[in-house]
């Protein structure tokens, strides 16, 4: 098996090598993502993984908006080959991912280490920075209320001198206490650095979670392989297996088109989200509609079907100087919504209104950006409404406005048969400019695709954009499929080119 080059690297010049789990078709949001938040490099994807290189810490990694899960990768190689050869062989050809090249987990693992313990670090740091704050806060205020006695004593003694001196010993005071704090962050500092070095590797206790897809899942169960590389890191190692509550967990995912093994970094999936307080629309999804949006500060946003709130906390939180409005007819909808708002803080932030989304009490072109979630399932039946409720939404939009829709494949058809006439698109309005998800990906990197599954998602995405025509002034530009569990949907973006009747 010919390995492809990940996780060997040990150090903080060079970059840490992660891999990210993502949504079916938000690969290239991710893609963007890390490479603007993280200046991340050899950035590369297959279907439903990113990989990449980044020298950021965990605070930084925790930004992610787009990603399910964060791995540091171990090993990323070519895929088991289990056609023509029998289990025992396929066994130790799962066993040699460990014990051919044993220095890429242990510099994974060091390299885990030193993530955990310099974030653990850094709070410690704060904490003791806010309470030293907390203290010398009390302490000025003490010498503030004694400073006010001696003043008034020295004004009825006349002892200016005394008052001199006493200012010039607190003074030195709080130079020596500055001295003492800075001393115990460098003391604290090189404590962590001999902790991670004279950390015992044989302590470590683990468990192995295993995918398996395509041939190998037929072949194997994931408790079979979990159980071979388990055997296979206790000999390698001297770990010890622990499946409840173990100091690392492994990952492990073989499938038809490679084998990846990694290390989780945080416990709690980056996508579940701890300021929604219930959720509604998958966070991942909202926060890529809004990403697409180009929300700039002192826009107006507006989604008018709002539902719990989803899109709209996803946008606040990360753009905040905007004005954000939400609407929808449902109460339980909208009680949902202002719950999620007050966990999250920001109440403040975002207007609700119960209203109806094809009858909108905004003027004409007020609203900069429309970001928006249309219903679909057995529970909603728009069926043509969708047409009433996109004209709607071009009425409010400004000119010059971006919309950025959710719709099913049957809202996409829909809207197809409402135009009476197809009109091609141009090339400054669609399919040159912005051409969908294929936007991100430069010419090494799509050679880097080792996934034909994920190629055919670029081309279905650019189909779609092709296939969909103008509606009235609401001009394509972007289109992704995306998955949503058991069912796809579209994301499509439109630019507003003219006011109505122009």
């Amino acid at each position: 098996m010919a390995a492809v080059p990940g996780g060997r690297r040990s150090g903080s010049a060079a970059g840490a090598h992660f891999f990210c789990t993502a949504g079916r078709g938000l690969e290239p949001f991710l893609m963007r993502e890390v490479r603007s938040r993280l200046a991340a490099t050899q950035v590369e994807y297959i279907s439903g993984k990113v990989f990449f290189t980044t020298c950021s810490d965990l605070n930084m990694l925790k930004k992610l908006k787009s990603a399910e899960r964060l791995f540091l990768l171990i090993k990323k190689q070519l895929p088991l080959n289990v056609s023509s050869v029998s289990k025992g062989k396929i066994f130790n050809e799962m066993q040699k991912l460990t014990n051919d090249d044993p220095e890429s987990w242990l510099n994974a693992i060091s390299i885990w280490k030193n993530l955990l313990e310099l974030d653990a670090k850094k709070i410690k740091l704060s904490q003791k920075n806010a309470n030293s704050l907390k203290r010398k806060v009390g302490e000025n205020d003490i010498i503030a209320k004694k400073l006010k006695t001696e003043q008034m004593q020295e004004i009825q003694e006349n002892k200016e001198c005394q008052l001199e001196k006493q200012i010039e010993e607190e003074t030195l005071e709080q130079g020596n206490f500055t001295t003492k704090r800075d001393k115990s962050q460098e003391e604290l500092q090189n404590d962590v650095a001999e902790a991670v070095d004279t950390h015992n590797q044989n302590d470590l206790t683990f468990r192995v979670s295993c995918r398996c897809s395509g041939a190998i899942a037929k072949t194997f169960t994931a408790q079979e392989v979990g159980r071979v590389i388990g055997i296979a890191l206790m000999k390698q190692f001297g770990w010890k297996a622990d499946l409840r509550n173990p100091n690392l967990e492994i990952f492990i995912h073989l499938s038809d088109i490679y084998s990846v093994v990694g290390i989780p970094v945080f416990r709690v999936p980056l996508a579940s989200r701890a300021y929604i307080k219930t959720a509604g629309l998958r966070s991942t999804i909202a926060w890529a509609m809004a990403s697409l949006a180009e929300i700039k500060a002192g826009a107006v946003v507006l989604d008018p079907m709002c539902g719990l709130g989803t899109i709209l906390l996803e946008a606040a939180k990360e753009w905040p100087d905007v004005y954000y409005v939400g609407a929808d007819v449902s109460d339980s909808q909208l009680l949902g919504a202002c719950d999620n708002l007050k966990a999250a803080g920001l109440k403040d932030k975002i207007e609700l209104l119960k209203v109806s989304v094809i009858e909108l009490p905004l003027p004409s072109e007020s609203v900069d950006i429309i970001i928006s979630d249309i219903p679909f399932g057995k529970k909603f039946k728009l069926g043509k409404d969708i047409k009433h409720i996109i004209q709607e939404m071009e009425r409010v939009l400004c000119v010059g406005g971006t919309i950025v829709l959710l719709l099913s494949e049957d809202h996409h058809r829909r809207l197809k048969g409402c135009e009476e006439s197809s009109v091609p698109l141009n090339s400054k309005g669609s399919r040159t400019d912005k051409p969908g998800s294929t936007e991100c990906l430069n010419p090494e990197e799509k050679a880097a695709i080792s996934e034909p599954v994920s190629s055919s998602f670029a081309a279905s995405n650019q189909e779609c954009l092709d296939r969909m025509p103008p509606f009235g002034s609401l001009v394509p530009v972007e289109c992704y499929r995306v998955s949503l569990g058991k069912t796809d949907a579209l994301i499509y973006k439109y630019k507003k080119s003219h006011s109505p009747g122009q």
